[in-house]
């Protein structure tokens, strides 16, 4: 099995405002591999996914040896260059009952609150500084459009039972806890909390290394020799194990069998200056998660130094395994949307200015939920946060442990392991099509704004994903 060469995560023009501010805590690399090494589990990839599964499977089966090969430095991809808000599946429960039914949908969102618990058991540990907050977020509507979308998500949990995760707020609530000039009614998930993702990086490292887990940095695979066991070829080394998982994030697109089960998209997000009277001027204090209701939303949040991550899942997308495009990264139009997003939404905060505004590839599975599978025997793999993964890499890692233990646990037994994911059209039809749509909704939610009619030829692309039954792109 050949697999692609990792982004260049290491360097520093790829770095998130979050990488910088680690980057005196990061110490000296750990050594890549050199020669051979032998092992019960190779784990490719050091992010945030391979880190909770050695974590899990030191846990549960300490006789094990487990080693990470990280291409670049730990966490230095995806793990890095996120928001830093944790919460589950509460947050999208309409649309995955619209996926997978009711009893699913409640399924994978009581399992990551499952996972919520153990994220924050984690976080607070003595000891640990990952600026861990945990006081919700917010969904609020800036615009008519978006009153709508809310008050369909919350017609569609009527009669769950949820009104414990899902909670709505009208307009004077939502300015008490933010008095922003654009914002309306909202929804509140109080299960969802903030963190520091480069500081949780510095964390989960530390973790790995006291549960024993063998770490080799700057040692980017090249193939893997499929056999009994298992040969991992490196650069300058070979690891041996009987079972192999792949943490690679947007890299399993490179696997055949899995392109057509994911589609590569790009995030932005733009860090403010520290604004202490710009937050007071608008009453923000609450370290609150928060979002607009568009489908490409603006997910922001502040931090504990008084700036406001500000970011935007509306990037360019990737021609199919072809995630080093630079446009993925490095796109002129998208961190200007991020930054206007902020100007419009957070104007007192806009004004003190940005500190590092970035972007990177993110892998969104053809149902928007996280797959975790056995692709071979024993070659298990993972990905498909679809930009949600700072807590559902934790679920991540326990699936991938349940699948290497070969223990039918609530994990392995769950949609996130059992389901069938739905295939997207090949290319160069998903590519041609994604950015239709793409231009489309985002043409519409900018007319939606201000509160004018989108053009005939943006509401139609729009709508394609609905009309062609596709469980991605649907408003």
């Amino acid at each position: 099995m050949e697999l692609l060469p990792a982004l260049p995560g290491a360097e520093r023009n790829n770095w998130s405002w979050w990488r910088e501010d680690v980057q005196p805590l990061h110490g000296l690399p750990l050594r890549p591999l050199r020669g051979g090494i032998n092992a019960d589990v190779v784990i490719v990839g050091g992010g945030f996914t391979g880190m909770w599964t050695a974590l899990a499977l030191r846990q549960r089966a300490p006789h094990l040896t487990v080693a990470i090969l990280e291409a670049n430095r730990l966490g230095d991809g995806a793990s890095s260059k996120n928001g830093g808000m944790v919460h589950g599946y509460w947050g999208s429960l309409p649309a995955n009952i619209r996926a997978m039914g009711v009893d699913n949908a409640l399924d994978i969102a009581l399992l990551a609150s499952k996972a919520q618990t153990a994220f924050r058991e984690f976080a607070t540990k003595s000891g640990r500084d990952v600026w861990w907050r945990e006081e919700g977020n917010l969904r609020v509507a800036t615009c008519e459009a978006q009153e709508h979308t809310l008050r369909e998500f919350l017609k569609q949990c009527q009669g769950l039972g949820v009104e414990k995760f899902i909670q709505p707020v009208d307009r004077d609530h939502v300015r008490e806890l933010i008095d922003a000039p654009s914002f309306g009614n909202g929804i509140y998930f109080p299960e969802a909390g903030n963190v520091h993702p480069g500081k949780l990086i510095i964390e989960l490292k530390k973790a790995v290394l006291e549960a024993g887990v063998q770490v080799f940095e700057d040692t980017p695979v090249t193939r893997i020799e499929e056999g009994f066991p298992h040969r991992v070829r490196c650069l300058k080394g070979v690891a041996i194990a009987k079972d192999v998982v792949l943490a690679t994030n947007v890299a399993l697109a490179g696997i055949p069998s899995l392109v057509n089960k994911f589609s590569i998209f790009s995030s932005y997000a733009t860090m403010s200056n520290t604004t202490e009277e710009g937050l007071s001027n608008i009453g923000w204090s609450a370290p609150l998660g928060v979002s607009d209701a568009r489908m490409f939303l603006h997910y922001f949040r502040r931090t504990k130094d008084h700036r406001v991550l500000m970011g935007s899942g509306s990037g360019p997308i990737g021609w199919g395994n072809k995630f080093d495009a630079a446009s993925l990264r490095n796109d002129e139009q998208s961190f200007d949307r991020a930054r206007r997003g902020m100007k419009h939404l957070l104007p007192s905060v806009a004004q003190a200015g940005f500190a590092k505004t970035w972007g990177w590839p993110i892998d969104v599975s053809s149902d928007r939920i996280p797959f975790f599978k056995t692709l071979k025997r024993r070659i298990h793999c993972g990905g498909g946060y679809s930009g949600h993964g700072v807590q559902a890499t934790w679920i991540g890692g326990q699936c991938l442990a349940s699948l290497v233990l070969n223990t039918e646990d609530e994990w392995a037994l769950s949609p996130f392991c059992k389901r069938t994911l739905p295939r997207l059209p090949p290319e160069p039809l998903k590519f041609i099509g994604a950015n239709a749509i793409r231009w489309g909704i985002l043409n519409c939610e900018e007319a939606e704004q201000m509160e004018q009619n989108a053009p005939i030829p943006a509401k139609a692309f729009a709508a394609l994903p609905s009309l062609l039954g596709l469980r991605i792109g649907v408003r």
